[in-house]
């Protein structure tokens, strides 16, 4: 049973929407990390990371890798160490900073995430297909307002 058979006709349209937003999301998830798995040997996390250091070439502090990824430093070290031993990333020194290292993907880690980045973005294409441009312009610019409304209302409450 998925997030979305909890609500009935009963419970606010808004909280029926949430949830199928959720089961949305965990089902193009699942097919994600099961065409990672299948297709490249690896795991949602381990892309993630590279997607990170792909945006930033000159690589990241293992704090920064952790803040983005919104995971604890262990769990970036304990990814970062493997993508290191199969040649796909690398660390490197901080000047002035003996204790820091900088992360950043090797040509090879590079190459293999161009195309485990455009199979990803061929997935999602996919996981909207039932969706007329138009509708996906559409979908994209509501749940804009919900960001925002979001943004604004935590910005209230921390003021």
């Amino acid at each position: 049973m998925d997030l979305e058979a909890r609500a009935h006709s009963e419970h606010p349209e808004a909280l029926r929407l949430w949830l199928r937003m959720l089961t949305c999301t965990q089902l193009v998830e699942k097919q994600v990390r099961n065409g990672l798995r299948a297709q490249f040997a690896t795991t949602l996390p381990r892309f993630d990371l590279m997607s990170q250091l792909e945006r930033s070439p000159d690589g990241l502090k293992m704090n920064e890798l952790s803040r983005r990824m919104m995971v604890t430093g262990g769990n970036v070290t304990g990814i970062t160490d493997q993508l290191v031993t199969e040649g796909l990333v690398e660390r490197i020194n901080v000047e002035g900073d003996r204790r820091a290292w900088r992360v950043r993907l090797t040509p090879r880690g590079r190459k293999l995430f161009n195309e485990m980045a455009q199979q990803h973005e061929d997935w999602i294409v996919e996981a909207f297909s039932s969706l007329a441009p138009k509708e996906i312009a559409q979908l994209h610019k509501l749940l804009g307002k919900v960001k925002q409304h979001s943004h604004s209302s935590q910005l209230a409450e921390t003021a």
